[in-house]
């Protein structure tokens, strides 16, 4: 071991001391010092080879130090992560577009392993072999997690289905939380789009995650088949971003919180003030992601306008929705990230890629 190196030993119990595996050290070494034929996953060596899942990397596996903006998983525990990550993303660019898009569901305390399931896959702890999530711990998070995500349209992605991770009895990052445990701090009973601090940062984060954001008055709200129906007025809505809405959809403007038609909204109790709202197209159904009063007063409101003028977002978003089963066997994708990486991928490999990146049949 050269000078300097930390062994599996130091990283485990110094790296994991915060997830609490529950594993021995003997299992651990057991696994680290022989080849693993396990059929439930593909365990590859940090000194294997550069391919991987029909996937070609240009770069040899690598310790890096988490980033302060990476703020998914900045605090999960652990300094340093593997790179490539667990879901195939090679530079640290990528791994911050991608994982970007999760920040909002951590403030919604779904589950209380939310962020150690996510960051096992986007920040796994440095080790001589990649330690996956249990299935078990996938589930419980998917579970609670998964009804919220559907009230902003966002479906559970097919790059985290549970089915193809370790079951429990296999070395594998288990539940830290049980029971009772699993939804602490308690889980609030708001609509989630109205459970938002009017934080700059926080406003920022839905703004980027949505497709539209205004500044516009609601003359009407109403139930509609489980949902909670919005019903702007008439007056003139100012545009701060205007993404997939159309002249049509501006005229006739209807907003829907999924699902919400009985949980309580503080903002919507009275509708004498202007809102800022952001939102999603899904289905031609626009979807409330975000609502605050129009507060003048507010420096973080008026702070997070003015960054709103200068900021371009990344497209991340785009991983929740874009459907692998669209792409068909056989056509060479051509992915481009923001970091101007080019990959061929074939079949279903190109999992990331936002749906506008990828140009079919090139020539």
């Amino acid at each position: 071991m050269a000078h300097g190196q930390k062994s599996p030993r130091w990283a485990l119990t110094q790296g994991f001391s915060s997830l609490a595996l529950g594993l021995s050290l003997f299992s651990l070494l057991l696994l680290l010092l022989t080849v693993s034929a396990a059929d439930e996953y593909d365990y590859y060596s940090w000194q294997s080879d550069n391919f991987h899942n029909g996937r070609f990397y240009t770069k040899q596996p690598q310790c890096v130090d988490i980033p302060a903006d990476l703020r998914l998983c900045h605090n999960v525990g652990y300094k340093k992560m593997r790179l490539p990550n667990l879901l195939d993303h090679e530079t640290m660019p990528e791994v911050k577009q991608q994982a970007g898009s999760w920040v909002p569901l951590l403030a919604k305390r779904c589950h209380a392993d939310t962020q150690v399931f996510l960051c096992s896959l986007f920040a796994p702890v440095c080790l001589d072999r990649p330690i996956y999530p249990c299935r078990s711990l996938c589930e419980a998070v998917r579970d609670s997690c998964a009804p919220v995500m559907e009230t902003y349209g966002f479906p559970w992605p097919e790059m985290l289905t549970c089915d193809k991770f370790p079951i429990d009895n296999d070395l594998c990052i288990p539940m830290q939380f049980t029971g009772n445990q699993a939804t602490q701090p308690p889980v609030s009973k708001v609509c989630p789009p109205c459970d938002n601090e009017m934080k700059a940062d926080n406003i920022m984060e839905h703004y980027c995650a949505s497709d539209f954001a205004l500044k516009m008055k609601i003359k009407e709200v109403k139930k509609e088949k489980g949902d909670r129906k919005l019903i702007a007025a008439q007056k003139k809505k100012k545009v701060l971003k205007q993404g997939v809405l159309r002249k049509k959809d501006l005229k006739k403007l209807t907003l829907y919180i999924k699902n919400g038609a009985n949980c309580p909204c503080a903002q919507l109790d009275s509708l004498s003030t202007n809102f800022l709202i952001m939102g999603r197209k899904v289905d031609q159904q626009l979807l409330l992601m975000s609502i605050h009063k129009w507060d003048k007063k507010s420096k973080e409101l008026k702070f997070a306008i003015k960054y709103m003028k200068s900021h371009q977002c990344p497209t991340y978003h785009t991983v929740f929705h874009f459907n692998l089963n669209q792409v068909v066997k056989g056509i060479v994708l051509i992915c481009l990230d923001d970091s101007d990486m080019l990959m061929l991928e074939r079949e279903k490999s190109c999992t990331l890629c936002s749906s506008n990146h990828i140009i079919k049949n090139p020539k």
